[in-house]
Formats: C-alpha cells, structure tokens, sequence
C-alpha cells in the first residue's frame, strides 16, 4: 500500500463525537413530525447522511412531509444542540499531527455544512487545522452514499481518487468513498456503529486513533 497523497476526514464521528446527540435530537423532530422512530434506527440509517438526503428519504417512501424549512430549522438548532459542549475523538488530534509532519495534504469533507463545522470543530480546538480545507455536501449535487463530495474535494486539492485514503465511520461514508475509489478506513469504536454494514461496505475497519498511524502508510 503505497503512501497517499491526500488524507479527507469525515467529521462527524470521526473528528468530534456528536453523532449520538443529533441523533437522539433526530429521532424526536421526525416522530413527533410523524415518522415514529428511534434514537437506533437514525443511528444505524442516518449517520453520515445530510438532512436533505433525510428528508427526501422519508418523503419520498411515506405520506409524511416534514416541511420546507425542515433543514434549515435543523441547522438553526445546532448551536443549542452542541452549547453544552462537544468533544474531540480520542487521539485523532495526534493523528492528524502525525500526518501533518509527514507533509501530506489532508482535509475534511462532510455530509454537515460549514457552519457546522465551525461549531463542532470549533468547540474541541480542532478548527485551525482544517481550515485551509473544509468540504460540505452542500457543495454537490449528491451527498453520501454517493461519491461526490469526496471526488470534489480531491479535485479540489489536486489529486487523483487512487491516491486518497478516507478515513469514516459511517456506512453510507464508506459507500462514498469506495465508489470514488479510494481507500477507506471505517471507525467503530462507537458502541453504537454499525461495524457489520461497514465491513459489508469494504471499510479498512479499526477501532481505536491510534492504530491508524500503524494502518495507513504515512511516511
């Protein structure tokens, strides 16, 4: 496996630990809207995902409608949602250090906008070092599963599919990155992954930061 020349990170769950709050906000806006749900089922079927996507999902296979400013009420709540605080994923700040002082290039590329990640990446002391390369689904046509945003965001930062390496924790992430034909490496360690559906996915799969270092050829 030879050394990539592009890093992209997904954010959320991957980068900073929110998965499991949006998530549980998630499950009661779509049941009380009408979609009866859980925190599990969002857990395993939404992670990863825009709300667009969400929302397109549910309206186009029930009756339900959950309004036109669904998403923009969802983005609206996010700075209430994370004020209590958000924290970053154990020892991936030393990875991305790592990766940073072997002198290749690495961004972020999210299903979540950047005014999110302003807030999440914000919140851990993540921030200063993605700025120079933030990516959102709102940049394409089509979020994850679909590989969009990860072929955008190589091109973007100049280089080709086959020398990027993603690292996700969601399936539809891992779906995305496959697809553009990347490496993907799939993170677990989240009691509530889907570790199955990742594997199924062909996800490089890992459960702890710092086994990357040792798994993806950095130097």
């Amino acid at each position: 496996m030879q050394v990539p020349k592009l890093i992209i990170f997904d954010c959320d769950g991957v980068l900073v630990d929110t998965e499991n709050l949006a998530n549980r906000r998630l499950a009661e806006w779509l049941t009380a809207a009408g979609f009866t749900t859980t925190f599990e089922y969002c857990r395993k079927n939404f992670s990863g995902r825009s709300m667009a996507s969400v929302q397109k999902e549910i309206e186009e296979t029930t009756e339900i409608r959950l309004g036109a400013d669904f998403v923009e009420r969802w983005n609206a709540g996010l700075p209430d949602l994370f004020s209590h605080g958000v924290e970053a994923i154990p020892h991936v700040r030393e990875f991305i250090e790592t990766v940073r002082k072997a002198g290749i290039a690495y961004c972020v590329a999210t299903s979540a906008r950047v005014s999110k990640m302003h807030i999440t990446l914000g919140q851990t002391g993540l921030l200063s070092l993605f700025e120079h390369a933030m990516f959102s689904s709102t940049m394409v046509a089509r979020g994850k599963p679909f590989p969009d945003l990860f072929l955008h965001a190589a091109r973007t930062m100049g280089v080709a599919p086959a020398d990027c390496i993603v690292i996700e924790d969601s399936v539809a992430g891992t779906q995305a990155g496959i697809a553009a034909g990347m490496r993907v490496f799939s993170y677990y360690a989240d009691p509530f992954s889907d570790r199955d559906g990742l594997e199924a996915a062909d996800g490089i799969l890992f459960d702890d930061m710092r086994e990357l270092a040792g798994l993806v050829p950095i130097r």
